[in-house]
C-alpha cells in the first residue's frame, strides 16, 4: 500500500508541477491531500510547503530572464508585507472555526468562512478569465500593488496566493514568457516571506528524519513536472493559459466551497 501511494505522489506532483508552469498555481493545493496519506496534517502542510519552495527556486532558474521587474515591484512588495501580515493573522487566528462539516466517501469535510471567501473570489475572478467582453480587458499598472495585497494576503494567511496572481498578471499585457517568469518570481518572494513566519512552528511539529522519503519524491517529480512544462511553453499563448486559469479557478472555487481543500 505504501508503494500505491508513492506512486499517487509521484503523479500528482508531476502533473501539478506541470500545469503549475503555465497557470501560476494549484501545485500546492494538490500536495497537500497527498502528503496526508503518509503525515499528520501539520506535517503534510510543512512538506507540501518545503516541495513549494523547492519547485519555485528550481523554476525560477529556468525562468529568471522573461521577469518583467517593474511589475514584480509593483505587485511583489506590496505581497511581501501582506503574506507576512496574513502569515501572523494565521499564527494568531489558530484553528479556524468551523461552519459545517459532513462526510464523503468516508472523509469528513469541513467548511469554514475562510473557504467560503477564497472559493468565492475565485469564482467571481473566473469571470474575468472566460468571458471574451471581460478577458480582454487590460489592468493598468496602478492597480497592480492591489492585486500584490490580496494575493499576498491570502497566501500569507491559507498559501493559496497564486490563483488571486494570476488573475492579475494575465491582464497586464505581458507575454506568455513574461507572465510565466514574473508570476514565478512574485511566488518566490511570497513563498520566502511565509516560510520565515512559518519556520518556528514547523521545527517544532516536524521531525525531519522521518519525512524523507516523501519530500524527497515530491520534490525530484516537482522538478521533473517543471522540466517538461518548460518544453511545453512554445505550444501555448498566452489565450491559452487565460483558459486554463479561470477552468482551474471554476474547479477549485467550487471545492473550496464544497470544503474539499
Amino acid at each position: 500500500m505504501e508503494y500505491v501511494n508513492y506512486l499517487i505522489l509521484a503523479v500528482t506532483v508531476l502533473f501539478g508541477a506541470g500545469l503549475t508552469f503555465f497557470s501560476g498555481f494549484g501545485l500546492g493545493t494538490l500536495m497537500l491531500p497527498v502528503f496526508s496519506l503518509f503525515y499528520p496534517i501539520e506535517v503534510a502542510v510543512a512538506a507540501t510547503a518545503i516541495v513549494h519552495f523547492a519547485n519555485n527556486v528550481f523554476k525560477f532558474g529556468m525562468v529568471y530572464k522573461h521577469v518583467h521587474w517593474p511589475t514584480l515591484f509593483r505587485f511583489g512588495l506590496p505581497a511581501m508585507g501582506a503574506a507576512f501580515l496574513g502569515a501572523l493573522l494565521l499564527n494568531f487566528m489558530g484553528k479556524q472555526s468551523v461552519i459545517y462539516s459532513y462526510v464523503l466517501f468516508h472523509k469528513e469535510l469541513s467548511i469554514t468562512s475562510l473557504k467560503l471567501v477564497i472559493g468565492a473570489l475565485m469564482l467571481f475572478f473566473a469571470l474575468f478569465e472566460l468571458i471574451p467582453k471581460l478577458s480582454n480587458w487590460k489592468m493598468e499598472q496602478k492597480y497592480m500593488p492591489l492585486g500584490g495585497v490580496l494575493s499576498g494576503f491570502f497566501g500569507g494567511i491559507s498559501g493559496h496566493q497564486g490563483a488571486f496572481r494570476s488573475v492579475f498578471l494575465t491582464k497586464t499585457g505581458l507575454s506568455k514568457e513574461e507572465f510565466i517568469g514574473t508570476s514565478n518570481a512574485i511566488a518566490l518572494v511570497i513563498d520566502i516571506t511565509r516560510i520565515t513566519v512559518y519556520a518556528t512552528t514547523i521545527f517544532k511539529l516536524v521531525d525531519f528524519n522521518g519525512i524523507k522519503t516523501p519530500l524527497l519524491i515530491g520534490i525530484a517529480f516537482a522538478f521533473l513536472g517543471t522540466y517538461f512544462g518548460k518544453q511545453l511553453l512554445t505550444k501555448t499563448t498566452i489565450k491559452g493559459i487565460q483558459r486554463a486559469v479561470g477552468v482551474l479557478l471554476i474547479v477549485y472555487g467550487v471545492l473550496f466551497l464544497l470544503g474539499v481543500f
